[in-house]
């Protein structure tokens, strides 16, 4: 354990001593949907659902959604501490990108051109967002393909009821690595917001805009600033058209710039000037909630139009190549809950989905025309939530797809909760699938006789509470299989190159756990734990130790003070070496980041501002070999209200 270590160990420690005597009581009325797709209480969910909510986002003003998620118990975010434009790798329980599902607001998110399906949540600024839940284990069930290790299911914020209201914000802050340090700001963040209900209509409008510069994606000296802008316009128009039928509509426009570097290869230099990447989506959609005495039936709808382009340089040639990758996606679920018995309930859904995408890069040609595929899922889930502590959810759902045979995913989830004890066990047993891409499928290493991958998670664990309810603390342990899965063949030889379905099983075991401690009206303590045993096979990036711990204290109703702590097990990457051209393992070491913030409402309910140090002992750490992450950095900014 080394110095730095110690020495946040022991203020955290000491801090969270100072006030155990003092208690308050932690809420269990939390409502979540994540594991019905309907709202329920938390008390009665099977899942370990956890929550980061609207006050939770508060006290991380000015980070990214990306480092929110990555303080999440089990949830990694790979360069969620580089430069704002590198991209992102999600890991939760040994699961990747692709089998990490993303949900905005009900409707599934993906990059149909993208080679695994994945969705880039560098798009969505934090501003957006109302809560997160994040439900871990696989459940293709009531999700479809892609929610394999997890979902993160995202909601937007919703319009205020009164007739008017609105919000108007800047933050400015520095960007530099641990080696450098400049006090001028280098990152811009900036937007304002409309919303309002008036009579039986209710809008929702927000612009925003960031920009950052000041340090290189890739690591060396003397490198060139690389950087990032985006703007996002979001739309949100409701209509209660009765007492039962409420009709919602929204659209949003994103677009995001970067500037980026070449790949680190242990020969050439990564750091080219003319690489910049654009990328421009435009979604729309209809999502229409009908209630009724037994019952409640909701439509979403969404289309996504996405389109991502790359001026790439290239040393072969001395010229700069193009790469534009364009996609379509619609999503339309459509879902029934019908309650049969105060302690029983049904939910019956199909869901359509459709993708088609174009390419058009200096190597191949992919036509709309040919890439495209649907797939047509209907399920079932049967929720019974018993008077004398047990609940079961279980379901199963087809998938019908237009190129490859049917699919069938199912899962059972029983939990109890003990009436005469503070206690909640939940065991779960479910499966999940992910479709090939269309890259994958129609590419020019594509393979038509490609089979979903295919995932299987069981878990047991319990919650509990202590202390009249004022501390909460739940453990899961998991096992997660994944089997089928696709993978990228080349002969040497005949130097055929395609993309297959790989023979033989990874496994991935694991525990999770979380503990939750008001201590008294005005202190918070909350930290969390996660151990993943990875196989060899998919040991790249996955920390196999991770903690957080977060202290908050509300000095008084204008006052808040915030210290997090994070601790990232040392990960195995890899990288392709150009002088020897062999692929070569690397270790990256733990890392520890200690981050403050403090908020003060200078207008009570009117305007804040807030101060923030990420990264207070200014740690050196590598994400990723070859590129940079971020040193210590000062933010300040304001948010006004009206």
């Amino acid at each position: 354990m080394n110095q730095k270590f110690r020495y946040c160990t022991a203020i955290v420690a000491l801090w969270g001593t100072c006030a155990m005597a003092q208690q308050d009581t932690i809420s269990l009325k939390e409502v979540v949907i994540s594991d019905t797709k309907f709202e329920q209480s938390k008390e009665k969910s099977g899942k370990i659902i956890e929550k980061i909510t609207a006050e939770d986002l508060a006290r991380n003003t000015g980070q990214s959604v990306a480092t929110v998620l990555s303080q999440a118990v089990g949830l990694e975010v790979n360069g969620n501490q580089s430069a704002n434009g590198k991209n992102l790798s999600y890991f939760i329980r040994g699961g990747r990108n692709r089998q990490v599902l993303i949900v905005i607001d009900g409707i599934p998110m993906t990059d149909a051109s993208g080679i695994n399906l994945e969705y880039d949540l560098r798009l969505l600024p934090t501003e957006q967002v109302e809560s997160i839940e994040i439900m871990k284990g696989a459940a293709s069930t009531l999700y479809g393909t892609g929610a394999a290790s997890g979902v993160i299911n995202i909601t937007l914020k919703k319009a205020a009821k009164k007739e008017i209201a609105g919000n108007a914000y800047m933050h400015l802050g520095t960007q530099n690595t641990s080696e450098n340090f400049r006090g001028n700001p280098q990152d811009f963040n900036q937007g304002f917001g409309l919303n309002g209900t008036l009579d039986k209509v209710d809008y929702y409008a927000s612009l925003n805009s960031t920009e950052t510069k000041g340090i290189s994606q890739a690591s060396g000296e003397n490198f060139e600033e690389d950087r990032f802008s985006r703007v996002n316009a979001l739309a949100k128009f409701g209509i209660q058209a009765s007492s039962k039928l409420k009709l919602n509509f929204f659209g949003n426009y994103d677009r995001m710039k970067t500037d980026y570097d070449g790949p680190f290869d242990n020969l050439n230099n990564p750091d080219v000037q003319e690489n910049v990447s654009l990328s421009e989506q435009f979604r729309f959609g209809f999502n229409p909630n009908y209630k009724y005495k037994k019952g409640e039936f909701i439509l979403n709808s969404g289309f996504t139009l996405l389109e991502r382009s790359y001026d790439e340089f290239s040393s072969y040639s001395g010229t700069i190549d193009q790469y534009v990758y364009t996609s379509r996606s619609m999503s339309i679920d459509a879902m029934n809950k019908y309650n049969f018995h105060k302690n029983f309930f049904l939910i019956v859904g199909t869901q359509f989905q459709f993708h088609d995408m174009s390419t058009q890069t200096p190597f191949d040609v992919i036509e709309r025309e040919r890439a495209k595929f649907n797939l047509v899922d209907p399920y079932v889930t049967a929720v019974f939530n018993s008077d004398f502590g047990l609940h079961l959810n279980a379901g199963a759902r087809l998938n019908l797809h237009s190129v490859y045979d049917n699919q069938w995913v199912y899962n059972v989830n029983p939990s109890y909760h003990f009436k005469e004890l503070p206690l909640k066990i939940i065991t779960s047993y479910s499966t999940a699938f992910i479709t090939p891409s269309l890259y994958q499928l129609y590419s020019p290493y594509g393979n038509l006789a490609l089979t979903p991958e295919e995932n299987t998670t069981a878990e047991v664990g319990f919650e509990t509470t202590f202390l009249n309810k004022k501390m909460t603390f739940n453990a899961v342990g998991f096992y997660r299989e994944e089997s089928n899965s696709i993978g990228f063949f080349f002969d040497p030889e005949t130097f055929a190159s395609y993309y297959v379905n790989v023979e033989g099983e990874n496994r991935v075991r694991g525990i999770e756990t979380t503990l939750t401690y008001n201590m008294t009206s005005k202190l918070r303590f909350t930290g969390n734990y996660s151990f993943t045993d990875i196989p060899e096979e998919l040991n790249r990036l996955i920390p196999k130790h991770k903690g957080n711990v977060a202290i908050d204290y509300t000095m008084n109703t204008r006052t808040l003070a915030s210290l997090n702590y994070q601790y990232v097990d040392g990960r195995r990457d890899a990288f392709f070496d150009g002088g020897t051209f062999t692929t070569t393992d690397v270790f990256l070491g733990s890392y520890q980041l200690l981050n403050g913030l403090v908020k003060y409402d200078v207008l009570k309910n009117r305007m804040t501002v807030f101060g923030s140090v990420n990264n207070i002992l200014n740690e050196e750490f590598l994400e990723t070999v070859g590129y940079n992450t971020r040193g210590r950095n000062v933010q300040v900014g304001f948010n006004f209200l009206f």
